[in-house]
């Protein structure tokens, strides 16, 4: 969902759940805020990630001052502050580079440079070949809990630009090294609720509060929240367990990925998404037949009872 929320001038956290470890809460304990990390540290994390794969992207310094490079700079800002240059499209408290740290330029935390060369492909969400427009279409759509801005219209624009830029170098039609989060491996005992939730109290509270809604600064996101009216919704990618899963595993804490244990990463995933959300766009009146037509997989769990509380009703910010 790169590290990189935004604390005033910082750069922000992803979707990072663990944002927050034992070291921060060290921190906090000396009365001191936690901090995101600096666009410096958050670009050297992309080198450093990006160093095992064989494509690195370049740097934004590298963005050239030309009318094409103030559309790609254009397209970095979306993607970084999109509730302030994509209003109209957001409908939560969430930027692009929650789900994908740095910017968008952090392997194996669904990179632009590894995204924008697979387009168009065929996707089975909506059953149809995507352009790599409409694909950013549903971000805004489920992750953003918002409305999909036009094809061709400013917005998406700007994002393909920048993307386009990071990718150029990168082979065509191919599946990079660092593309999406890692899948990781069937976990030893199925995902359970209190251990995850001890996780999270653990690893993801301090950040993320314990009431999992994030934090804001001055009216500013600088950790998101995770579920809630605030968040992404029930047709958005992360609310599936191995998708959430795969992404903590390899990004949390924040800026130390893989240091928690493949049954943990399991485990604070499925507790992220017992929780209730925004409905699913696609919500068709009726919880069990929405769940049959988008959600049939044991990976949602949209329409099922976790601690006797169905799933799937949604929650509204109003």
């Amino acid at each position: 969902m790169r590290q990189l929320l935004r604390l005033t001038a910082l750069a922000g956290a992803g979707l990072l759940l663990a944002a927050c470890d034992r070291s921060h809460q060290g921190q906090a304990r000396q009365g001191q805020a936690p901090t995101a990390h600096a666009p410096a540290a958050s670009s050297t994390l992309a080198h450093a990630a990006a160093a095992n794969t064989r494509f690195v992207p370049p740097p934004l310094s590298a963005i050239p001052d030309t009318p094409f490079g103030k559309e790609v700079a254009l397209g970095h800002r979306i993607f970084t502050e999109t509730g302030t240059y994509a209003s109209a499209y957001v409908g939560n408290r969430l930027s692009c580079e929650n789900c994908h740290i740095d910017a968008g330029r952090l392997a194996n935390a669904a990179p632009m440079w590894a995204a924008y060369p697979a387009f168009p492909a065929y996707r089975s969400k909506n059953g149809h070949v995507n352009t790599f427009g409409e694909r950013m279409q549903g971000c805004f759509r489920f992750s953003m809990n918002g409305k999909a801005p036009p094809l061709g219209s400013p917005v998406l624009v700007a994002l393909e630009s920048y993307a386009y830029w990071m990718s150029q170098g990168a082979p065509e039609g191919a599946s990079l090294p660092g593309r999406g989060y890692p899948k990781l491996p069937k976990p030893a005992m199925a995902p359970d609720y209190a251990r995850g939730e001890q996780v999270f109290k653990s690893h993801c509270a301090l950040c993320h509060g314990a009431d999992g809604q994030g934090q804001q600064v001055a009216g500013r996101t600088v950790f998101p929240p995770l579920w809630g009216p605030h968040s992404f919704n029930w047709g958005a990618g992360m609310h599936k367990v191995n998708t959430a899963a795969g992404f903590i595993k390899a990004n949390m804490p924040l800026g130390r990925g893989n240091t928690l244990t493949d049954q943990d990463a399991w485990d604070v995933a499925y507790f992220m998404d017992a929780h209730e959300r925004p409905q699913d766009p696609r919500f068709n009146g009726s919880i069990p037949a929405t769940r049959a037509k988008y959600h049939h997989s044991a990976q949602s769990l949209y329409g099922t009872v976790v601690n006797g509380k169905l799933l799937g009703q949604g929650t509204s910010a109003h």
